[in-house]
């Protein structure tokens, strides 16, 4: 069942450290915003010398028809100050339009970056529908906030602080009093209102991320979703998540309705109060026409801008709520960091050691038990072993996607710990068992192994992959675009292409993940001998389920339950007739039973 309660904050962030974290990007332009400010109070200053003029025209016109003279000047100023109350405010938006788009990609940047420096742990842990839609609403947010936290909640402060001293200057201190205590009582119902009002708020932010992550994982599992028939089970999931973001647009609207029929009650009452207190001081002689008209004119300049203001508020607010959990994915602690003064790793003639290694990616669930063994320089080293041995594991490790919970994995005798994770990545490479493409093209694809590669490289490298006559034959050969995933492509062909993209990066240590499982025993063949002759010189670590792609192996370790139970070369394996001579004599008998069927 779906909660529909209160959604509590996605993290512990205020409001006011959320603003205080934006600043920095607006301070990178500091003469821009100076200069934007000057425009902002320039564009008020006209704003609210415009009753001012307009008074003197009602007065001069206000005459017996004998004395009476057109105005030229004054309303050639009203018109000046109408123009420059509009001017400002243009230049000011196009001044700050470079700081408002500098500061969202800044800070998209250091999300993207964040989010691609935490652990693999976090990523296989995360929802990606959920935190891209947090992406997209946490930037949309910082945009609103910049503008409208700037250019309209100041200013219209500026401009109410302006009516009130030339009110209290000019006229009776009543008319400042019902001013003051309308704004008070507008802005305290606003605050009220949109804190209850941020509930709704959150519910539908938390729900549309739900939502939205459901329906990504569910078009990406296309396939199986139809292999199932469950198209309408999955529809009725993702209505679970609406119907509870419904509930709380409804209640979020109503609550809005209801909140600006509150606030214009409020103006309302006070702009009432204002003209009775104005045409009273008109009767009395105290004040002229201009005068009544100077107070109406500013009551209705405030009006709008002191009902933007609620609207900008809860906006704001809104764009509060949109931006802490993309605030809350920069909270994020690193799992894996490099170590103060870390070294870069010297992966020539590389040697790796796995010395006692202990791991689990759980603390109650250990998944490596006392790992110890050494890949001398140049040799292949094989590990197999039954499905969850903990084969990969080692690899993940020694790529330090995680940190041994116990002992160490040396690399030419120096600590992966205490090398940059930057020059120990690039000195490996790795054809993994679940081939994963960018949905780019199959130039692209290869050529993410070293972007900087020439195109007659990435042809080598595909030719030595046993792959360039087929994308030859496709019908837009290397542009061909190989679908979210590489869908597109058959499982030999990505493992294909996922090879020639580790031959193009030409590392000094190799990893083998299973990396031909999902080929025919022909294409196989052509690749194990280009993977033999790509390992020639280089540390390689082959992982296998089949042992006849390890026979020649200089030493194979084999592994169960997280242990090392046996090692030795092929030879010696079968000699001593134990758990590799068993699994070698099972898949010699299966690779019989499909090579008789397969003639049948």
């Amino acid at each position: 069942m779906l909660s529909t309660g209160p959604e509590k904050p996605a993290s512990d962030r205020n409001d006011l450290k959320t603003i205080h974290t934006l600043l920095p990007y607006l301070w990178e332009f500091k003469g821009r915003v100076i200069l934007a400010l000057s425009m902002l109070i320039l564009a008020k200053l006209a704003n609210v010398s415009v009753p001012l003029i307009l008074k003197e025209i009602v007065d001069a016109l206000d005459q017996p028809r004998a004395v009476l003279v057109l105005p030229v000047f004054l309303i050639l100023s009203y018109g000046i100050l109408r123009l420059c109350s509009t001017l400002f405010g243009e230049l000011r938006d196009a001044i700050f339009a470079k700081v408002t788009q500098r500061a969202i990609r800044r800070i998209a940047i250091k999300v993207f970056a964040h989010l691609h420096a935490l652990s693999l742990r976090f990523h296989l842990e995360r929802q990606t529908g959920g935190v891209s839609r947090d992406i997209e609403r946490g930037s949309r947010g910082i945009s609103f906030l910049l503008n409208f936290m700037l250019f309209n909640i100041l200013p219209t402060l500026l401009e109410i602080s302006l009516v009130m001293g030339i009110l209290i200057v000019q006229y009776d201190i009543w008319f400042s009093v019902i001013i003051f205590f309308t704004l008070v009582s507008y802005i305290a119902v606003t605050l009220i209102v949109t804190e209850w009002r941020m509930i709704f708020r959150r519910t539908m932010n938390n729900m549309d991320s739900k939502a939205n992550t459901q329906a990504i994982d569910s078009l990406l599992n296309y396939e199986t979703v139809k292999y199932f028939g469950n198209e309408a089970w999955e529809s009725k999931r993702y209505d679970e998540y609406m119907q509870t973001w419904e509930k709380a647009a409804i209640r979020n609207q109503i609550s809005l309705a209801s909140l600006n029929a509150g606030q214009s009650a409020i103006i309302a009452i006070g702009v009432t109060l204002l003209m009775l207190l104005a045409a009273d001081q008109v009767i009395k002689g105290a004040m002229t026409l201009g005068d009544l008209v100077l107070v109406n004119a500013y009551m209705l300049q405030l009006y709008m801008p002191l009902h933007f203001l609620g609207f900008v508020y809860r906006e704001i607010k809104h764009s509060l709520a949109d931006m802490e959990k993309m605030f809350s994915l920069l909270a994020e602690k690193k799992e894996i960091e490099d170590n103060p003064g870390a070294k870069i790793l010297k992966s020539k003639n590389a040697t790796i050691r796995f010395i006692n290694v202990n791991f689990g990616y759980e603390l109650n669930r250990q998944i490596l038990h006392n790992i110890s063994f050494d890949i001398p320089a140049g040799q292949n080293v094989a590990i197999v072993g039954y499905s969850g041995s903990g084969k990969s594991t080692l690899s993940r490790l020694l790529f330090r996607f995680y940190d041994v919970n116990g002992g160490c994995i040396l690399v030419n005798g120096q600590d992966i710990r205490d090398v940059t994770q930057q020059s120990l990545r690039s000195a490996m490479g790795i054809v993994p068992q679940d081939i994963v493409l960018f949905n780019e093209s199959i130039y692209f694809n290869i050529a993410y192994g070293r972007p900087a590669a020439t195109p007659d490289e990435i042809f080598a490298a595909a030719r030595s992959a046993n792959i360039h006559d087929f994308i030859e034959g496709l019908p837009d050969k290397y542009d061909t675009i190989v679908g979210e995933r590489g869908l597109k492509l058959s499982g030999g062909e990505k493992q294909r292409v996922a090879i020639a993209r580790t031959i193009l990066k030409d590392p000094d240590i190799l990893i083998f993940d299973e990396a031909t499982s999902a080929l025919d025993s022909k294409s196989e063949k052509l690749i194990q001998a280009e993977l033999k002759r790509l390992a020639v010189n280089r540390t390689t670590l082959t992982i296998a389920h089949r042992l006849s792609t390890i026979a020649d192996a200089d030493q194979i370790f084999i592994m169960n339950h997280g242990r090392i139970i046996e090692h030795g070369k092929h030879q010696q394996l079968l000699s001593a007739n134990g758990a590799y001579a068993r699994m070698w004599a099972l898949q010699q008998q299966q690779e019989r039973k499909e090579k008789l069927s397969s003639r049948n």
